[in-house]
């Protein structure tokens, strides 16, 4: 997955791809104020000590009958859960409990720390998630971009060596959409790297797609039918290293790097559709 800076900027920028990015931010932005106030939940509850270690918890609607924690994109150096409320609102109105987690941002620190972030969460809401009504031993995984790399690291994780009261099995299973695996290119991304800062022996402690899995836990993966080279390549190289796990592959025909997002949504969507299969709620 080599290639000169100059092809790689093009194939993994998705600022370059879509050049009206801002709008969907805005539009994220927008939708997930108007979520917010419909659902139950409960804002910036604390997972850690560090000021972005908050989650959000909504409240499903009616009996919970699974717990799903969402981790937003921003290529590990932006974005908000706050900006991803919107995501939550369909999943809540069909029982599921929903987690937004933040994380902190590079280039404050450095990826292998979000990681480590991401996981911390994970554990909180395996030991907490009762506590807001979710299923115990039923936490599922979701995430979008860097949320998608973030996702498949939770079932690399080797959860007990986390913390001592933790399973091997902490994650039933995962989702990741548009994710980056091995992010080794992202070395020679230099509008991204400027931020993330990556060098080889970061790149290779977080590029799941050279790490087993841990478990036989299952990942589906999706990515936008119009999205750029690199993020093509990246679904067909997980698809391939952990093969013995992909539980499926999501068609988004049409859709870019930010569209692909809304297939979360909309609940006639195979995203959706595929979401809720993964957690037994169908």
């Amino acid at each position: 997955m080599s290639g000169a800076p100059a092809d790689l900027e093009q194939h993994y920028n998705p600022r370059l791809a879509v050049t009206d990015f801002a709008r969907h931010f805005e539009d994220w932005g927008r939708r997930s104020a108007q979520a917010r106030g419909q659902m139950s939940g409960y804002l910036d509850v604390s997972y850690g000590s560090h000021a972005m270690e908050k989650l959000d918890i909504f409240r499903a609607e009616g009996q919970s009958k699974a717990l799903l924690m969402f981790i937003h994109g921003g290529y590990w150096r932006a974005l908000d859960k706050k900006d991803h409320s919107f995501v939550a609102r369909e999943f809540t109105r069909r029982g599921v409990t929903v987690a937004l987690i933040n994380y902190a941002l590079c280039p404050a620190v450095k990826v292998e720390d979000i990681v480590l972030q991401v996981l911390q969460a994970g554990a909180w809401l395996y030991r907490n998630g009762s506590n807001f009504g979710a299923p115990a031993g039923k936490l599922y995984v979701a995430g979008h971009s860097a949320g998608g790399h973030l996702s498949a690291m939770t079932l690399a994780a080797q959860w007990p060596k986390v913390a001592a009261d933790l399973p091997t099995k902490v994650v039933q299973a995962a989702l990741s959409v548009s994710g980056v695996f091995d992010v080794h290119p992202i070395l020679q991304v230099p509008s991204v790297n400027v931020d993330v800062r990556l060098d080889q022996r970061q790149a290779g402690y977080v590029s799941p797609a050279l790490m087993p899995p841990a478990t036989d836990a299952p990942l589906w993966l999706a990515v936008g039918g119009a999205e750029q080279e690199g993020f093509q390549a990246q679904h067909q190289l997980m698809k391939r290293k952990w093969k013995k796990v992909v539980a499926g592959e999501v068609d988004c025909p049409g859709d870019n790097h930010f569209t692909v997002l809304d297939r979360l949504t909309k609940p006639d969507s195979p995203l959706f559709k595929t979401t809720m299969k993964m957690m037994g709620v169908e």
